[in-house]
């Protein structure tokens, strides 16, 4: 079986399509994973420089930092797959080669293959990975885009009516499933997801039940609930951002709560990001130790 020309690489106004499967395709249909996933898509935000994490980050970007054998992103990925969702539209900037770079030789790295040089013939020799229906969209959005400014770019890619997005350095075992459901029970607009962690990122309060009432971003003293990622958004959500300065925390979310148009999915389960060195070891001893939370796949 050959591998590298069996991979399908689409090029459009600057991104690069790449399947990690063998069934023929047309560009522009959406991909249907499981009963969940069918026609869902999920834009990961790698666009950020990880400042705080100059050791690993200066070679790399931040969602390529590994958890094991394995990219961060790729974890995340993981996860959104094994609810069927199997369609990433990747917001790429700091550094994308290195996240092209990991997907174009995804099927080389990932597999036993038998090269001959002479004839510069590469042959598969084992049995299918378990990526083998993904969908990834590697879309570069600039290297010094804000987070808003890095989900305007894709909307060409997205192809219903309801996407899922995420920030591509934190890893959770939230429940796709019922955040989902949540999501289209409450008929609105936008939907957070949020959590209790040690830290302080993005602050969210109630006003009642779940509509969100205010949004703060990164607090010193308050406690509280805070922003998880892990959105689902209406297309629509699209209209309301401006141009690539603008973040999602301070633009699309206050735009949402100021409309009455966000609503707040609670987590109280596990859920960690990737900003400090302290964190990036702590997310390795859980994966090595076998009891990382966030596995949900086999």
């Amino acid at each position: 079986m050959m591998v590298g020309p069996k991979l399908s690489n689409v090029y459009s106004s600057g991104c690069l399509l790449v399947r990690l499967r063998r069934e023929p395709d047309s560009c522009g249909a959406a991909h249907k994973g499981g009963p969940l996933g069918e026609g869902m898509q999920v834009i990961v935000l790698c666009g950020g420089k990880g400042s705080r994490l100059r050791e690993e980050t200066e070679f790399k970007p931040k969602p390529m930092i590994a958890i094991g054998d394995e990219p961060i992103l790729w974890h995340i990925m993981k996860h959104y797959a094994a609810y069927g969702i199997e369609d990433f539209v990747l917001s790429l900037g700091y550094k994308a080669e290195h996240i092209r770079s990991y997907f174009l030789n995804y099927d080389l790295t990932h597999s036993n293959v038998m090269v001959e040089l002479g004839r510069k013939r590469i042959e598969k020799l084992d049995g299918e990975h378990g990526e083998e229906r993904w969908r990834v969209w590697l879309v570069d959005t600039g290297a010094e885009t804000m987070t808003g400014g890095r989900v305007k770019p894709v909307e060409k890619f997205i192809d219903g009516p309801t996407f899922m997005a995420t920030y591509g350095d934190g890893v959770a075992d939230i429940d796709i499933e019922a955040l989902l459901k949540f999501h289209r029970g409450h008929g609105k607009l936008g939907t957070v997801t949020a959590v209790r962690p040690s830290s302080r990122f993005g602050e969210l309060s109630f006003d009642r039940g779940t509509s969100v009432a205010s949004f703060q971003e990164k607090p010193q003293v308050n406690e509280g609930w805070i922003n998880g990622g892990y959105f689902v958004f209406q297309r629509e959500v699209l209209n309301l951002i401006g141009g690539p300065e603008e973040s999602l925390e301070l633009g699309l979310l206050r735009k949402l709560t100021n409309l009455g148009q966000l609503e707040a999915y609670r987590h109280a389960g596990f859920w960690q990001c990737m900003d400090t060195y302290r964190e990036m070891e702590l997310l390795n001893e859980l994966w090595s130790s076998g009891r990382a939370p966030w596995k949900n796949w086999v």
